[in-house]
């Protein structure tokens, strides 16, 4: 741990970087098709934008400087490329945006789909390449009684393919439920009750009564948040990288376990770091006063840091906390603390240690938006006691028409 808090930057200075036929492909097939030109160019030239921000996360910058001419010569707009975001890029960054004095933000690559609030954006999650029939054998594998009830999830790099992979599954699989991507801009004022809307996508909540959940994609942050979230469902998985398919073995319990350590040590801790780990998930400013709000309740002092991408090295420059809160989108709020000298909560954690009307009902949230008042999260014990409803929101109402026709490989946030 040493080494993390003292370095000289020797490390740094003389590491190594792969070369261009190093580092393997970081896109798949032409630039046009997956950088989806036509449809991001249409989106500019249908709103008559003029200043446009483009923002890629590492992997694809490398291609921005041609995705910005062509985008630039297809549309007569002027294209400013957004790089080296203040957090994480899966989250749009509407500051950077606006200093570009851009009118609407095209983000490409993967999204946690956080809904923004200040500039219209574009989703190009990027079509990587998905081999549809292996998946659906992996899936036939794994759940092979045909009246299972399963729900199917993707990352958002391979949602354009699942219309196909249900089109090959639902003869055999009558139950399969496939979620889809949400892409409207403002909540919905009147949900169907029906259906359970979470980290950017919306399922039938009658998907997961069968308590089995198949996923499409890689190990990393959006599988981990799901199980932790869902934990009284069975995971699977099948990466198209590697064509592995298997049941997944995460030790949710000892995960959960390690959580609730870390809420013991918030309930102890007299002075929080509230760290702030983003600025255009729509709610941060209300999320930041909620957390400030609880705590002084709590007897406890805050004190609010903006400190980028949080590191070891960073915060360590406040010895005096003993706890810091990340306040960050869902897929980024589980921050593994391990090498930090204080620990990392979530917002979540944080409740349940200073709030007394939140107790433990086996559910975990990571999205600080469930917190906040008015969220179709109830807190405490109004949460149901027993079966779904312990894993599932219970919403009042009934009666809401279903939604419009929907793409899953298109999302926009603030539209009109």
């Amino acid at each position: 741990m040493a080494a993390a808090f003292n370095s000289d930057g020797a490390e740094a200075i003389g590491r190594a970087l792969p070369g261009p036929g190093e580092r393997g492909p970081a896109r798949s097939g032409p630039l046009a098709d997956f950088y989806e030109l036509r449809r991001a160019a249409a989106f500019v030239r249908a709103r008559g934008l003029r200043k446009v921000a483009l923002q890629f996360p590492d992997e694809l910058l490398e291609d921005a400087a041609a995705v910005a001419a062509r985008m630039e010569e297809a549309t007569g707009a002027a294209m400013y490329v957004l790089g080296d975001t203040s957090y994480d890029s899966c989250c749009v960054d509407e500051v950077a945006a606006e200093h570009a004095g851009a009118q609407a933000v095209v983000h490409y690559g993967p999204a946690c789909l956080s809904p923004c609030r200040r500039l219209p954006v574009l989703h190009v999650f990027g079509r990587r390449p998905l081999d549809v029939e292996r998946c659906a054998r992996a899936f036939r594998q794994l759940h092979p009684d045909p009246r299972s009830r399963t729900a199917v999830l993707s990352d958002v790099v391979y949602a354009h393919a699942m219309d196909e992979l249900e089109q090959r599954l639902r003869p055999d699989y009558p139950h399969v439920v496939f979620s889809r991507l949400l892409c409207e801009a403002e909540p919905v004022p009147d949900p169907d009750p029906s259906l359970l809307r979470q980290f950017g996508r919306e399922l039938p909540e009658a998907g997961l009564e069968g308590g089995a959940v198949f996923y499409v994609g890689g190990e990393g942050l959006p599988l981990t948040n799901l199980m932790l979230s869902w934990n009284r469902c069975a995971f699977s998985s099948f990466d198209p990288a590697t064509g592995r398919a298997r049941r997944e073995s995460l030790d949710v319990n000892r995960a959960l376990r390690r959580r609730l350590y870390l809420v013991e040590r918030a309930r102890d801790a007299r002075a929080v770091g509230i760290l702030v780990g983003t600025l255009g998930v729509a709610g941060y400013r209300e999320a930041l006063r909620h957390l400030r709000d609880t705590l002084r309740r709590a007897g406890k002092r805050s004190y609010t840091l903006a400190v980028g991408k949080p590191s070891p090295t960073k915060l360590a420059n406040f010895p005096e906390l003993d706890v810091f809160v990340l306040v960050a989108c869902a897929q980024n709020s589980l921050l593994d603390s391990h090498g930090f000298y204080r620990p990392v909560v979530t917002p979540f954690e944080l409740e349940l240690a200073c709030n007394p009307a939140r107790t433990w009902t086996g559910s975990y949230l990571t999205d600080f938006r469930d917190l906040l008042p008015g969220s179709a999260w109830p807190g405490g014990s109004s949460w149901g006691s027993g079966g779904l409803s312990t894993l599932l929101p219970h919403r009042p109402g009934a009666g809401t028409p279903p939604p419009a026709p929907w793409s899953r490989s298109t999302c926009l946030w603030g539209e009109a």
